[in-house]
């Protein structure tokens, strides 16, 4: 496989990810009520245990989340988001040798979490809340860029779309040019086609089946689907139990050329991505009949 339509090294912050092959982002939700693991790592040192868990079982990125954004999820203020996320950034950023992603749609998160020490701003609302870009400009941190209608409680209410691909593509480009407008450099930039986010369970397979056709924009593909309601639905399967549809889903992302596989089960999914890397890197010189 040869997806490389963009550049391979994507700057955050004070490192360089090299997306010249996939890496594994492991979730780290400091929040009371996301669909998955709510509740589980709010506590700083727990979170800061987790976070040391996913890095040591190959996570090259911990995205840490103080918003929930589940269907239905209510609205946090800027202060309560800052409160749960910044000790937890600040902490992984002194003890940890990994990207840190802050899954923050909220400048002043941003820009704080800029401060101490995050490397990539997963903006599930592509910047478009009130001072969202201005403050991923003033950062310097790269960015990812998700496709969503709406707002997170009302994302779900009835979603229509005449082609899912082109309608997700216009979007993500539209969203780039206005970062680059504001001057933010599409080397900076990583698309997330937004699975589960204002679509329905056909929207969501269409999209996915299709999805390399996204690389066309330029920028490397971040793919979140780890436990999703997508795979309940495809399976018959409750949220504990859809570890083997995230893995059949993560094989087929890397397939399709994403770089970044944001889940829950790191240990798991890396084990999926080294053995893919294996198979495409293995050469034949030197074999015999």
């Amino acid at each position: 496989m040869s997806f490389e339509l963009y550049p391979t090294r994507l700057p955050c912050g004070n490192r360089v990810l090299d997306l010249g092959r996939t890496h594994v982002m492991g979730i780290l939700n400091v929040t009371p009520d996301s669909f998955s693991d709510g509740g589980r790592f709010s506590q700083r040192d727990v979170a800061l245990r987790h976070a040391a868990a996913m890095v040591e079982a190959g996570a090259s990125l911990i995205d840490v989340g103080g918003e929930s954004t589940r269907p239905g999820a209510r609205l946090v203020s800027p202060t309560e988001e800052l409160e749960r996320v910044a000790p937890v950034v600040e902490a992984i950023a002194r003890e940890l040798d990994v990207v840190i992603s802050v899954d923050t749609s909220t400048p002043a998160v941003m820009r704080e979490t800029a401060r101490l020490g995050a490397g990539l701003i997963n903006d599930v609302r592509s910047l478009q809340r009130d001072g969202a870009l201005d403050a991923a400009v003033d950062t310097g941190l790269a960015v990812c860029l998700m496709h969503m209608r709406g707002e997170p409680s009302t994302m779900q209410n009835d979603p229509r779309y005449s082609d899912i691909l082109a309608e997700v593509h216009d979007f993500l480009a539209e969203r780039i040019a206005v970062c680059e407008a504001a001057g933010i450099a599409r080397e900076r930039l990583v698309l997330d086609p937004g699975f589960g986010f204002a679509k329905t369970q056909a929207h969501n397979l269409v999209l996915f089946r299709r999805m390399e056709r996204l690389l066309e924009l330029g920028c490397p593909l971040l793919v979140g689907v780890s436990r999703k309601s997508m795979i309940g639905r495809a399976l018959g399967r409750e949220v504990g139990d859809r570890l083997y549809g995230s893995l059949a889903l993560a094989a087929l992302a890397v397939a399709k050329g994403a770089r970044i596989i944001r889940v829950h089960d790191v240990a798991e999914t890396v084990d999926v991505v080294r053995m893919i890397d294996a198979v495409e890197q293995a050469e034949e010189e030197g074999l015999t009949a």
